[in-house]
């Protein structure tokens, strides 16, 4: 039996490569509507067949089933997305698409194991796999290269934009901006609003593994496999521009 972190890896590149094998065919016999749901249901029942196989014994939380809250008395919760980013998924010619595949372990209060398939970008980022360090000035950049959601207004964004010189960078899923941040090519991925649980989970255990700041725009940690599963807010960034972030963050966040 494989290890955690190598069976989310795997399970996320199998997926994402039946996801990417099944485009072009989805677009031809459905309308937008129709190939999300298609993909959605090709991709969840491909993670519940393998972790029905090989973690029998496992909880799983996702966005294409129905809730189990026995997940909160678990020791062991796949937390897992099998289509992050539907709307790009159907829309031809976007790569900005992807699969989550995270565990969350109560015991260690942690996420373990996580991996993040672009099958559309060829490549698979995880907690088993990691990438080589980009080449990155050590300082502060100006401008700093922030990546944000092309789908959602970003007005905490906006308003440091006018004290701190930033170079916006739109894409749709959680998966490409992490990406993007991980690959060197954004030095941070803010998101203001609530997203699902599913939708930060194993995008927040990759960044982890590969050195990047991870947390709330107020610096307060990330944790999962809440009742609520939902992330109210979320930064990561390159981990020596984490405390000035922060720091620019904190005079425009609501008070709470």
């Amino acid at each position: 039996m494989s290890d955690d972190a190598t069976l989310a890896h795997d399970l996320a590149d199998e997926v994402g490569r039946a996801l990417l094998a099944a485009r072009e065919d989805l677009f031809a016999h459905h309308d937008t509507s129709g190939v999300k749901d298609a993909a959605d249901a090709l991709a969840q029942r491909i993670i519940e067949e393998r972790l029905g196989r090989d973690r029998p014994d496992d909880v799983v939380l996702s966005e294409e089933a129905v809730d189990d809250l026995s997940r909160l008395g678990a020791q062991r919760v796949w937390i897992v997305d099998p289509l992050d980013g539907t709307r790009e998924y159907a829309a031809k010619g976007r790569s900005d698409w992807g699969v989550h595949i995270a565990l969350w372990e109560a015991e260690a209060e942690t996420l373990t194991a996580a991996a993040v398939a672009l099958p559309a970008q060829g490549q698979v980022l995880s907690t088993s796999a990691l990438v080589a360090d980009p080449e990155v000035a050590p300082s502060w950049p100006e401008p700093l290269r922030m990546v944000v959601s092309i789908n959602q207004p970003q007005l905490l964004v906006e308003s440091l934009a006018r004290s701190v010189p930033l170079q916006l960078q739109l894409a749709g899923s959680v998966a490409a901006k992490m990406a993007m941040v991980v690959r060197g090519e954004a030095d941070a991925y803010v998101h203001e609003t609530a997203l699902n649980e599913w939708d930060t989970a194993a995008p927040v255990a990759v960044a982890r593994a590969h050195g990047l700041h991870t947390s709330h725009l107020d610096g307060s940690p990330l944790t999962f496999n809440h009742r609520t599963a939902i992330t109210t807010d979320i930064m990561i960034c390159r981990a020596e521009l984490a405390e000035r972030l922060l720091a620019e963050f904190a005079p425009l966040l609501p008070s709470r």
